[in-house]
C-alpha cells in the first residue's frame, strides 16, 4: 500500500512540474489593440473562381478596405503554362498598383502556395523527372525575383508556402533538401528577408523557423477534415502558439514572427460559394471573426494577414456586407 501511495505522490508530483513548465512556457508578450497590423492574402484564382471581375476586388481591398499589406502568390501555372514562356501581365499589374499606393508587399514564389490545390505545377511538368521539375522551379523562380527585385515595395520573398505541411494538397513528395536549394538561390539573388511558412495547428515549426528571417504561422480555429468527414473545431487556446512560438525561440531566432494566414473565411465540404449559408456560418460568420481577431491578438503576435478577402467581397455581392465593413475597422 505504502508504495502505490509513493507512486501516486511521485505522479502528481510530476503531473505539477509539467503543469507549471507548460505555464511558464506559454507566457509572452500580448501587444495592446493599436500596437497591432494586419494585411491581405490576394488570390487572383480565388477571385475568379468566384465569377467576379478579380481586378475590381482587387481594388476595393486597397481603396474601399485600406490595405496597406498585402500579400501576392506568383502562381507558376500561370507565368508558365507554356514552358520557356513567360506571362507578366496579371502580376505587374498587381504589383503596380500596389506600389503606387505605397502598400508593402510579401511575394510568394515557388511550386506550392496559397489555395487549393495547393501545389501549382504546370500542366507541362506532368510526365517530368523529379530532378527536371526541380530545375525548372528553381528558373522559374530566378525569373520572378530577378524581375521584381527592383520594386522597393517588396519587403520580403517567401519560400513555397507550408512546405512542412507535405500531406495536404495534391503534391509531390517534400524535400526538405530542395527547399534549402530554393532559399539559397533566393538570397543569391536579393538581400530582402525570406519567409518560410508552417501550420499553426498541425507542425511543429522547428524545420521551418530555423530556415526563416521571418516565421508564418497560419491560425485556424473552425475547419472541415476531408478524412474524419466532419467539422472541427480546435480545442486549443491563444497560450497554445505562446507556447509553441517559445518552444521554437530555443532552437532558432528569425527576425520576426507573423501570422500569415489568419482564417476568415468558411472552410467547409466544398467550394463555400457553393454551401448553404447555415453550413458557412459553422466555420465562419461575423461572430467568428471578431472571435478570431481577438484570439489571434492574445495568441502573442503583431502582425496577421488575413484570409478571406475575396469572400467578403463574394458576401457583399450577396446582399451581406457585414464582413466587409467589420474588415474596414481593422485596417483604417
Amino acid at each position: 500500500m505504502f508504495k502505490i501511495f509513493k507512486r501516486i505522490k511521485i505522479f502528481f508530483a510530476v503531473l505539477i512540474l509539467c503543469l507549471f513548465f507548460i505555464f511558464l512556457a506559454s507566457r509572452g508578450q500580448v501587444y495592446k489593440i493599436e500596437e497591432l497590423a494586419y494585411g491581405v492574402t490576394f488570390s487572383q484564382k480565388q477571385a475568379q473562381s468566384l465569377g467576379l471581375d478579380w481586378r475590381s476586388i482587387y481594388l476595393s481591398v486597397f481603396d474601399d478596405l485600406g490595405v496597406k499589406k498585402i500579400r501576392l502568390p506568383a502562381y507558376w501555372d500561370e507565368i508558365e503554362s507554356q514552358e520557356g514562356s513567360f506571362f507578366w501581365p496579371d502580376l505587374d499589374w498587381q504589383i503596380s498598383q500596389a506600389s503606387s499606393r505605397r502598400v508593402e508587399i510579401i511575394l510568394a514564389v515557388g511550386a506550392r502556395l496559397p489555395r487549393w490545390p495547393e501545389c501549382h505545377l504546370p500542366a507541362w511538368t506532368k510526365n517530368f523527372l523529379k530532378a527536371q521539375i526541380e530545375n525548372k522551379t528553381l528558373d522559374y523562380i530566378t525569373a520572378v525575383i530577378k524581375r521584381y527585385k527592383g520594386n522597393q515595395q517588396i519587403i520580403a520573398w517567401q519560400i513555397e508556402n507550408e512546405p512542412f505541411l507535405s500531406h495536404f494538397g495534391d503534391c509531390p513528395k517534400f524535400d526538405k533538401k530542395f527547399l534549402d536549394q530554393e532559399i539559397i538561390l533566393a538570397r543569391s539573388l536579393d538581400s530582402r528577408p525570406i519567409i518560410i511558412t508552417d501550420s499553426g495547428e498541425l507542425s511543429l515549426w522547428l524545420g521551418a523557423v530555423r530556415r526563416a528571417d521571418i516565421f508564418g504561422t497560419t491560425m485556424y480555429l473552425n475547419t472541415y477534415s476531408k478524412f474524419f468527414k466532419n467539422y472541427i473545431h480546435y480545442p486549443i487556446a491563444p497560450g497554445f502558439f505562446r507556447f509553441k512560438k517559445n518552444l521554437a525561440s530555443w532552437l532558432a531566432r528569425p527576425k520576426d514572427w507573423i501570422v500569415i494566414e489568419l482564417q476568415a473565411e468558411p472552410w467547409g465540404p466544398g467550394p463555400y460559394q457553393n454551401l448553404s449559408q447555415a453550413e458557412r456560418d459553422r466555420t465562419m460568420n461575423l461572430e467568428k471573426f471578431k472571435n478570431i481577431i481577438e484570439f489571434s491578438r492574445q495568441a502573442g503576435f503583431r502582425e496577421f494577414y488575413l484570409w478571406g478577402a475575396e469572400w467578403w467581397y463574394w458576401e457583399m455581392q450577396q446582399g451581406r456586407p457585414e464582413v466587409w465593413q467589420y474588415a474596414k475597422t481593422l485596417f483604417k
